[in-house]
């Protein structure tokens, strides 16, 4: 199946001069208090299960005891079928860290929705503003998203997950190479946006974590499905690096190296065969962590 991919690789100066036409700008980051990285391992084979309800799917991973109350303060169209939810957060006590997800309750809803952050733990803290991104689908949850949820909507929210990066003013620096398939960009770019705040916050205080490079592989149906593009049709910064096909052994074996992680996020069978490339071009199992998306 032909798809549209946005193979975009970023330095991280980059990644600080570009925000204002690629990503929300973002001033200095606190140093977040939470541990360093979350190292997930790939198993040899990842199969794919049937599809569950989120907190079944989800009963084995890290859960927050905190529950926050919050409320819609925007809503908007990301793409013909995903609108973006802005959350006002009321609870001082909750934090996330980048790649995590919110269960997500609904009054008068008893089905529980799962969705990944797409906004950076530093939007949170400066702003108490937590972002989500959600394609409609006939999932209770995400139907009323779509359908019934309005500006001042009050909703519930408890952070979880094992997928993150979470580095520290101590940790070595690394290189990150994101690969992300349809919303399951959603984790990515809150990682994405949360090394830029990490930047910003080093060059500016002239401490904390010094990060790599940061390469972004990014797979859609079609352009008019890739997020976060910021404009309709594809902007002309980012039009030389959308190309058509599937993500390649060739796109990713420059990458590898010593110091990389790798971080996917997308359909289970995307996973299933990115992790069997990477495994097959050398890339340890124990630097490749994902999330998938149902």
């Amino acid at each position: 199946m032909a798809c549209a991919t946005i193979h975009r690789g970023f330095t991280v100066p980059q990644l600080l001069r570009g925000a204002s036409r690629i990503l929300p700008t973002h001033s200095a980051l606190v140093v977040l208090r939470h541990s360093a990285f979350c190292y997930c391992t790939v198993n040899s084979t990842i199969k794919s299960k049937r599809k569950m309800d989120h907190l079944e799917r989800t009963a084995n991973n890290f859960r927050q005891e905190v529950i926050s109350q919050a409320k819609v303060c925007g809503i908007s169209n990301e793409s013909e079928t995903v609108k973006r939810l802005r959350l006002a957060i009321t609870n001082k006590d909750f934090t996330f860290k980048a790649g995590q997800w919110v269960d997500f309750f609904i009054p008068g809803l008893s089905v529980v929705g799962g969705f990944s952050m797409c906004s950076s733990p530093g939007l949170l803290k400066r702003e108490g503003i937590l972002e989500l991104a959600v394609k409609h689908t006939d999932h209770p949850p995400a139907h009323w998203i779509h359908t019934e949820c309005t500006l001042d909507s009050e909703v519930a929210l408890r952070v979880g997950g094992d997928f993150f990066f979470d580095p520290q003013p101590g940790d070595s620096p690394v290189k990150l190479v994101l690969i992300a398939g349809g919303v399951g960009i959603n984790p990515l770019f809150s990682i994405l946006l949360h090394i830029a705040d990490l930047h910003g916050y080093q060059e500016g205080k002239g401490n904390g974590y010094k990060m790599g490079t940061v390469k972004l592989y990014y797979s859609a149906k079609n352009s008019s499905q890739l997020l976060f593009k910021q404009s309709s049709p594809v902007c002309e910064e980012l039009r030389p690096h959308v190309t058509e096909g599937r993500i390649s052994e060739k796109d990713l074996e420059k990458h590898v190296s010593k110091d990389t992680l790798w971080y996917i996020c997308g359909p289970p069978p995307m996973i299933e065969s990115i992790s069997k490339l990477l495994s097959d071009i050398g890339v340890p199992r124990n630097c490749i962590f994902f999330e998938k998306w149902w």
